[in-house]
């Protein structure tokens, strides 16, 4: 297998690039593997690189769809956001796809938008994936961390339309390496009005769910996978698990954790799948 310069393997399942219309915007997806679908979704400042960097692997067994979500990356938009609007957007998406069931997933934002697809699209889903949750519902506030990290990045997205994506630069300078790289490569092909909008929205701390407890309606398995940083707290994830019916706990220090979330979409393959 190929290594790519950030020394993160290349896999080699065939990837297309699909376009398709939802609520007056031109919406990105890539479309990697063959097999039952999986819908990844990135979180807030990146693009559908950010789920294939975490989660490629899974394409050797798995149909991964990953979009660019309303705003991001390659699906720009500079209007107002709302959960509904992100969740309906990936509904649209298995629509245009003709995928009646899937499993979906996200990190951080992404989470929420899957979760919210969750509540308002429960027949279309086969399983979830909760990676980094950090929304208690809206009867309960952020950690202090997040808002004051959405603020931040709302501080920035607002420098990014007078001078450019460059202004975003500060932001990732002190991830890790490869991440770092992988997170200035997305950066530089960002649109930065939509940048301002999905910053904007992220600001305003509006949450996917009233209250944690509308999770006791999700009745498909879930995997959560607890954040490891203050702006997405471990806590959120152990409220989640609570209210789950099905909750399965993956722990992301674990080194087999992405095989652990290949077991649990295997798991799910004797569902429904198209």
């Amino acid at each position: 297998m190929n290594r790519q310069k950030t020394g993160q393997p290349i896999h080699t399942a065939p990837r297309r690039e699909v376009w398709f219309e939802n609520d007056g915007a031109h919406l990105f997806v890539l479309d990697v593997g063959q097999g039952s679908p999986v819908v990844l979704l990135h979180g807030g400042l990146a693009d559908h690189r950010a789920a294939l960097f975490r989660f490629a692997r899974l394409a050797d067994t798995h149909r991964l769809l990953c979009p660019d979500l309303r705003g991001s990356g390659r699906s720009i938009h500079t209007g107002s956001l709302s959960w509904d609007q992100l969740a309906d957007d990936i509904a649209a998406l298995l629509e245009h796809l003709g995928v009646a069931h899937a499993v979906v997933g996200g990190t951080s934002m992404g989470s929420a938008v899957a979760l919210r697809f969750a509540l308002r699209h429960p027949r279309r889903l086969r399983g979830l994936i909760l990676m980094s949750p950090l929304y208690p519902g809206a009867d309960r506030p952020l950690a202090e961390a997040a808002t004051s990290a959405m603020r931040t990045m709302a501080d920035a997205g607002e420098r990014a339309l007078e001078q450019g994506v460059e202004a975003l630069r500060p932001l990732f300078e002190g991830l890790p390496p490869p991440i770092r790289d992988v997170a200035i490569e997305m950066m530089l092909g960002f649109d930065a009005g939509s940048v301002a909008a999905t910053t904007r929205f992220l600001a305003r701390s509006d949450q996917p769910m009233g209250s944690v407890c509308e999770l006791e309606a999700i009745d498909v398995p879930v995997m959560v996978l607890p954040g490891i940083d203050p702006q997405h707290p471990a806590e959120i994830a152990t409220m989640y698990a609570q209210h789950l019916r099905h909750p399965v706990i993956v722990e992301q220090s674990a080194p087999d954790w992405v095989e652990k979330v290949a077991r649990f979409c295997n798991d799910l393959d004797g569902g429904p799948s198209r």
